[in-house]
């Protein structure tokens, strides 16, 4: 079963003690140019055991995501955590894309054209 974040949900979790992991699934050159602010850069067919190395908690909250809604590789994402054992992961389906619009802030360089 695929487990979604809404942005305000998001935001919400972002200013607790416990807040999630946010893994953006896209190529590195998307990441470079924008990303959520926090976030790490693990593309969708680059998660495997190495993954442990980077997060040891196999219970702690994880947020994936990708560009938009169309865009497939943070369902991808989720569903190679979750069978690495990965028990709290979560999809922000809706993306950067959502997450831009909304005007809320990315960190990056902001040289890449934006894209339908």
């Amino acid at each position: 079963m695929t487990r979604t974040i809404t942005r305000d949900e998001l935001k919400a979790a972002l200013g607790t003690a416990n807040a999630p992991t946010l893994i953006e699934a896209l190529p590195a050159r998307y990441y470079v140019d924008a990303h959520l602010p926090g976030a790490i850069n693990i593309p969708h067919d680059a998660i495997d055991e190495g993954i442990k190395q980077i997060l040891p908690d196999l219970d702690a909250p994880i947020v994936v995501y990708c560009a938009s809604g169309p865009c497939k590789n943070s369902g991808i994402a989720q569903m190679a955590l979750i069978k690495l054992g990965y028990s709290n992961v979560r999809d922000y389906h809706e993306g950067k894309n959502d997450w831009r619009e909304a005007g809320l802030p990315l960190q990056g360089q902001g040289t890449l054209e934006q894209t339908a």
